[in-house]
């Protein structure tokens, strides 16, 4: 459970990360008070990691700006995952444009490259307020976002999710319709908010998670652990346009499933319950038949080949037909539906496999 002197905090545990923040190469485009708790302490801050993406970060950012909040009642944290000059450039144009309009206080820093979750927590212990909202820099907060939050953010609950709209065109691509179920999932860092307090009870995002995938599953399901009370505010909305992807992005994408088996490891129950309740059945048989047609044309048995490639056919055929239901039928686009149809089941599989290894856990 999270008890009273979890909620009233662990000063020494937050002056020791921001020490280990400034060693890593923080930059904060503040003065020393901004760390003080003060009366002038904000009602909330935002966490806000970014990676490389200067344009999306200075979207997000002129959102929060306009924030229907008074600029003293909320601070931004910026954390760029590693150094970058463009990034810094933007967050020092940023400080003080704000800073001229009266605020939010903006703070930027620069730890070493270790992944979205470690640059969560250098936000959520570099902050202030007693409420720390995390969204991502390509998103777009809605005007009233923090406001409606805080307004329903009462003094029992110790955690929340808002509500995510992920636009699509009138045909989305496959991978468009895969990103636009962010809007049904529960507590997405996309748009969620912590109190700092319970966040230092629970040790914050575990850092095993080094990709952008599951982190924001496993806090919630640590925070339900620990008797947490998490709540949704659908008030709470934040945009999350879909960016721009490559041909065969979800070749690509198949790698982060190795995580899936860390959060298995973690929380069994709850990842049958609330991520999949089974394994992928699917993805096995089609591997498995086409393992047995390899086999079966070395060893010379031209029957069972051919009645294992069938059934390779026909279950392959049947995922394809499943991607392309909800999506658009362009040419190009079927094109690319076929070939990542026959790669993605054995690649997923392999990533499993990579996961159950890495990570020492029985995972299917």
């Amino acid at each position: 459970m999270i008890g009273a002197a979890a909620r009233e905090g662990a000063p020494a545990a937050g002056a020791a990360a921001r020490e280990e923040a400034s060693a890593a190469g923080a930059l904060v485009f503040d003065d020393a008070t901004a760390f003080e708790r003060t009366s002038a302490t904000p009602r909330v801050s935002v966490v806000v990691p970014s990676y490389d993406r200067p344009a999306l970060l200075h979207r997000c950012l002129t959102a929060l700006a306009g924030q229907d909040l008074p600029g003293s009642d909320f601070e931004i944290v910026v954390v760029h995952d590693g150094p970058s000059d463009a990034a810094r450039r933007l967050a020092e144009q940023w400080a003080q444009r704000l800073a001229d309009r009266g605020g939010p206080r903006l703070k930027y820093f620069q730890p070493r490259h270790a992944g979205p979750a470690s640059a969560r927590n250098t936000g959520w212990r570099m902050s202030c307020a007693d409420i720390v909202a995390f969204t991502d820099d390509d998103t777009l907060p809605a005007p009233d976002w923090l406001r409606r939050a805080l307004e329903a953010f009462t003094a029992d609950i110790d955690a929340a999710w808002g509500r995510i709209i992920v636009p699509l065109p009138a045909e989305p691509t496959d991978y468009e319709v895969d990103a636009s179920r962010l809007s049904r999932a529960q507590f997405a860092t996309a748009n969620c908010f912590c109190r700092r307090k319970v966040l230092g009870a629970i040790g914050g995002f575990d850092e095993q998670f080094q990709s952008a995938w599951r982190e924001d599953s496993d806090l919630f399901f640590r925070l339900l652990d620990n008797g947490a009370r998490v709540v949704h505010l659908p008030q709470a909305v934040v945009v999350h346009p879909v960016r721009a992807a490559p041909w065969g992005v979800s070749l690509f994408q198949q790698r982060k499933v190795l995580y899936d088996a860390l959060l298995f490891k973690k929380h069994r129950v709850l990842y049958r319950r609330l991520i999949r309740p089974t394994p992928r059945w699917d993805y096995y048989a089609i591997v498995v038949a086409l393992g047995g047609t390899v086999l079966a044309l070395v060893t010379g048995a031209t029957g069972i080949a051919l009645a294992s490639a069938g059934l390779w056919g026909l279950l392959t055929g049947r995922f394809c037909l499943a991607r392309l239901r909800p999506a658009t039928k362009c040419p190009p686009h079927v094109a690319e539906m076929v070939v990542t149809s026959v790669l993605i089941p054995p690649l997923a599989v392999f990533w499993r496999m990579v996961g159950a290894l890495r990570f020492k856990v029985v995972f299917l």
